[in-house]
């Protein structure tokens, strides 16, 4: 580590690439393609799944999603969608494991949601919801506690994301406190969404707060930024925290 290095307590890069067949399981996509913002064929999905399973992926969850005032998608949508890729798949003849669930936001629909029993969920009924990037949603703390009395564990979508609590860390440790699981996106670490987001991703792995780390794929232009990641040594050190469950996703 070099002098200045040392000084300002930052890591150096890491020379060789982190093996990411480490984390297994992927967690967070958009490979369903038509019905969201992600992938728009499913000739893209397999280009993409293609270049995961190359990187050691051996599962996707992947997570469309549902939106009340955008992406309307339902389960029966969603598996519809699922069940062509995996015949796609099995004719590429690339051996991926990969399953459904969905991205909820919190917004007024979802508490309707919630009500009908009809959530789409992974590993032990978890639940993968997003905030809102411009504000917290108002009703936020509501429908953490009407997930858990239903029984869901939630997960949190890319918290790293969330900047206007950056200043107010707080809010991140009383909902760790509460049970809650953090997915961070790896495209953090590279830099992809901004410096204070991979400050704030870094951070977060710092406090022991990441439970599992997701692509958030929805296009090409997403891979060289994992490859940018592989070398960033807070990867290293989330990789080896003994934290990550993505491997008993």
């Amino acid at each position: 580590m070099s002098f200045f290095n040392k000084i300002f307590n930052k890591k150096e890069e890491i020379s060789s690439p982190l093996d990411l067949s480490l984390i297994r399981t992927d967690l967070h996509s958009h490979l369903l393609p038509g019905i969201d913002d992600g992938v728009a064929s499913y000739e893209e999905s397999i280009e993409i799944i293609s270049q995961l399973k190359f990187l050691g992926y051996e599962k996707i969850i992947t997570t469309p999603h549902i939106m009340a005032d955008f992406f309307k998608n339902t389960p029966a949508i969603i598996n519809g969608k699922l069940d062509v890729l995996k015949k796609k798949l099995i004719e590429a003849n690339i051996p991926i494991t990969i399953v459904a669930a969905a991205e909820y936001l919190v917004d007024d629909g979802l508490s309707d949601i919630i009500n009908s029993h009809e959530m789409l969920t992974f590993g032990d009924n978890k639940v993968l919801i997003e905030l809102s990037f411009m504000n917290p949603p108002p009703n936020f703390n509501n429908i953490v506690f009407d997930l858990q009395i239903n029984g869901y564990k939630v997960v949190i979508a890319h918290p790293e994301r969330y900047l206007y609590w950056v200043n107010d860390f707080e809010k991140f440790e009383d909902l760790k406190s509460r049970g809650v699981f953090f997915q961070m996106n790896l495209a953090s670490l590279s830099g992809y969404y901004s410096p204070q987001v991979k400050k704030l991703a870094e951070k977060m792995i710092d406090c022991d707060m990441i439970d599992i780390v997701g692509t958030d794929i929805h296009s090409m232009k997403y891979i060289p930024e994992f490859n940018i990641a592989q070398h960033n040594p807070y990867l290293e050190k989330l990789l080896f925290s003994g934290r990550l469950i993505n491997q008993i996703l």
